[in-house]
């Protein structure tokens, strides 16, 4: 590429989910309600498990800490595409591009670590009951979400320095509702080998090591319950690990068809649609799955809406 060929990045334009004139109302009033109904349900996740001493337990904090990640996630790219619809204009500033690309890569590792501690503390609720509050002591879950929280900052602080590095040329048109990493990447003109190893390694083991992890944990469960006598006993066993399962089967299932649909169609917008499924959709629906399967849950904002009233 000649050195002529290269600009000086000021700005991106964010092509978002359609161009289509007549659909913008519409989009607008999907997308607030959606984000409005996943900043309420979590919110509320994360006050009934704050204000009720019943729900003080590793589950219902890893639970409350999932919730408010979820609200983050979600507004690192809603609100900016909502503004975007409602000014009619597309335009995203270099630095806020990489800005929002480092916020949202942040709360995506979160989103996964902590699902992945979640699974472990059933394993051990499940497996270990009588060591439950030995091994699950609050030290150590603080120190899981520590670990959790550094894991996250250093990976996106990776992949957002790499992209520093990137130089653009004149096409800064990116076919997407956010500045996502893989989008960035392909919009560069410089040699890009290094991100693509970079985003392949991190991705194995980040999201692989992470799926493991959860498979491993959900492996351990089932062998345990299999040894169970009781009926009864293996419901109650198998009823508290549900919720976690949805959660990670949508996110996991919801990323993958991502993945899929921009490898069979090998369309940017495609993809950009399929995206909002675990972008938006995934985090609005986690309140529905842990609060309607969880009487602790249900109760706690029975309490919680009770007082407040």
């Amino acid at each position: 590429m000649e050195p002529e060929n290269l600009t000086r990045v000021s700005e991106f334009v964010l092509l978002g989910l359609s161009e289509e004139p007549d659909l913008q109302p519409l989009l607008f009033g999907l997308l607030l309600s959606v984000y409005l109904i996943t900043v309420l349900g979590n919110l509320l996740i994360v006050l009934a498990v704050s204000s009720d001493s019943h729900l003080h337990t590793p589950m219902y904090f890893f639970l409350s800490n999932l919730s408010f990640v979820d609200i983050c996630f979600t507004s690192t790219t809603v609100p900016k595409m909502l503004v975007n619809i409602q000014t009619q204009s597309k335009v995203i500033t270099y630095g806020g591009c990489i800005t929002q690309m480092y916020f949202f890569l942040l709360f995506a590792g979160l989103d996964i670590c902590l699902l992945t501690v979640m699974a472990y503390d059933r394993f051990v609720a499940i497996c270990h009951p009588l060591h439950y509050t030995v091994i699950m002591h609050p030290w150590l879950c603080g120190q899981f979400v520590l670990v959790s929280c550094t894991i996250s900052v250093l990976n996106s602080l990776l992949q957002s320095l790499m992209v520093l590095r990137l130089s653009f040329c004149a096409d800064l048109q990116i076919p997407h509702f956010f500045c996502e990493l893989n989008q960035m990447v392909q919009l560069a003109c410089s040699d890009t080998f290094v991100n693509n190893l970079a985003l392949y390694i991190v991705s194995v083991l980040l999201g692989g090591g992470s799926l493991t992890g959860i498979l491993c944990s959900y492996y351990r469960i089932v062998s345990c319950i299999r040894t169970m006598s009781s009926a009864q006993g293996k419901y109650k066993a198998f009823s508290t690990c549900v919720s976690h399962l949805l959660v990670v089967s949508l996110f996991y299932l919801t990323g993958l068809g991502v993945y899929l649909s921009s490898a069979v169609t090998h369309s940017s917008q495609s993809s950009a649609t399929a995206s909002v499924l675990y972008t938006v959709v995934t985090p609005m629906l986690n309140p529905f799955i842990y609060s309607l399967r969880n009487k602790d849950i249900k109760g706690a904002l029975k309490r919680f809406l009770g007082m407040t009233a």
